[in-house]
């Protein structure tokens, strides 16, 4: 049984957030860096933050699942093989053997490219697009773009860590892309 689609579930994932290290000023000051890698390095809470960010969404509402390079490939890697779902890389520039098309964006503290084979969807598809953590929401907002622009119907969004101050959970929403995520980290 799968959760409604919501903005953060908080409750239960104490145990996970304690796991999740902050690091202060990267990558440059003022930035307080919320590493997932940390969460990852414990067998355990990674199979339960999979299992639990499963939880979230229902199998049925989407045919494949876009995990954005790198973290964001672990995370959907592991729910791709555990929902036996087809996976989409967006990719930094140059790592697709393929052709490829991409999209340039802003982050927080510069901007970057993700790029995806041009084959990776037939139109109409249904993705989750699915990221370790979102911030300002450049990155996952690229995504969208990326993906809907080749087709693709993407609904959901699902991360690990939300940082609401930042706004790219809203930014997403006002997308019409319903951003859920295990736990979320306020003042960054």
């Amino acid at each position: 049984m799968f959760i409604k689609a919501g903005a953060t579930n908080m409750t239960g994932n104490d145990d996970l957030r304690a796991l999740v290290r902050t690091i202060p000023d990267y990558p440059k000051p003022g930035i307080q860096f919320r590493d997932v890698s940390t969460l990852l390095l414990d067998g355990p809470a990674f199979r339960r933050t999979i299992d639990r960010m499963i939880a979230l969404v229902d199998p049925d509402s989407f045919d494949l699942i876009a995990g954005i390079e790198a973290r964001g490939f672990i995370v959907s890697a592991a729910m791709s093989y555990a929902l036996e779902k087809g996976k989409i890389m967006l990719r930094k520039p140059g790592k697709l053997p393929g052709k490829s098309v991409f999209i340039d964006y802003a982050l927080e503290y510069g901007s970057d490219r993700i790029e995806m084979h041009v084959d990776a969807i037939r139109p109409g598809q249904r993705v989750l697009l699915v990221d370790d953590l979102i911030a300002t929401g450049g990155t996952a907002m690229a995504g969208v773009q990326l993906l809907r622009g080749q087709g693709a119907i993407v609904e959901r969004a699902l991360f690990i860590v939300d940082l609401p101050d930042l706004g790219g959970a809203r930014k997403l929403a006002a997308a019409g892309v319903t951003p859920t995520s295990l736990m979320a980290f306020a003042g960054d």
